[in-house]
């Protein structure tokens, strides 16, 4: 069998691993947000317990390896009578993981935004949380998409480690198929050109809303 008619026998599988990794993906960046958004202005603004708590929480997860927590998550939790499905862990640990990092690029542009913005606003008669919300989030939004671009990219390709534990995304399909025709070096090449292809069409996205959303000046 050629390499192209190869890749045509096994394209319908490893399409299916890249709507898996694809839904890995969106979903974690989105369980990233909306914990790293909290965590960033906790850092920022939350009094001492609060900071210590949300510097731990990213120290912790940004010091340990990727694979050791989605280990813990779907090897480990099951020992204290918690059961997650291969996708479910790797959902949650691909999230978690994606919160530490979106935290501190979210933290990096509240602190970019000057000082003096806030003064103003609370000489108008906004109280601090006004402020955040109509002075600081609207700017940080802005100002963290080339960052937090990156973190995107890199989410979807640390998202073959999945397979790790058995969540079926295109590494999984991949590793499969390849322990069945003994074409390891051919299967694993289509997989990295279907990843190239992924990345290549969402750094095109990112670099279209970086331009809508740029901050004139800057």
């Amino acid at each position: 069998m050629s390499f192209l008619m190869l890749a045509l026998d096994i394209m319908p599988k490893l399409l299916e691993g890249a709507i898996v990794t694809i839904e890995l993906t969106i979903i974690a960046i989105m369980i990233g947000i909306f914990i790293g958004i909290p965590v960033a202005m906790g850092r920022v603004y939350g009094n001492k317990p609060v900071y210590a708590i949300c510097t731990f929480f990213v120290e912790i997860i940004r010091g340990t390896p990727l694979l050791t927590q989605l280990f813990i998550l779907y090897f480990g939790l099951p020992s204290i009578g918690i059961m997650l499905s291969p996708f479910m862990a790797a959902m949650i640990g691909l999230g978690i993981n994606s919160a530490a990092y979106q935290a501190e690029y979210f933290r990096g542009a509240i602190q970019s935004v000057k000082k003096e913005q806030l003064i103003a606003a609370y000489s108008i008669g906004m109280n601090q949380m006004q402020a955040i919300r109509h002075i600081i989030l609207p700017q940080m939004f802005r100002l963290v998409i080339p960052s937090w671009s990156n973190e995107l990219i890199y989410l979807l390709k640390y998202s073959s480690m999945a397979y790790m534990i058995q969540a079926p995304e295109i590494m999984s399909q991949g590793r499969l198929i390849a322990s069945r025709n003994f074409r390891t070096f051919e299967v694993f090449i289509i997989v990295a050109l279907i990843y190239l292809v992924l990345v290549s069409i969402l750094s095109k996205i990112l670099d279209m809303v970086e331009n809508k959303f740029r901050i004139p000046g800057l």
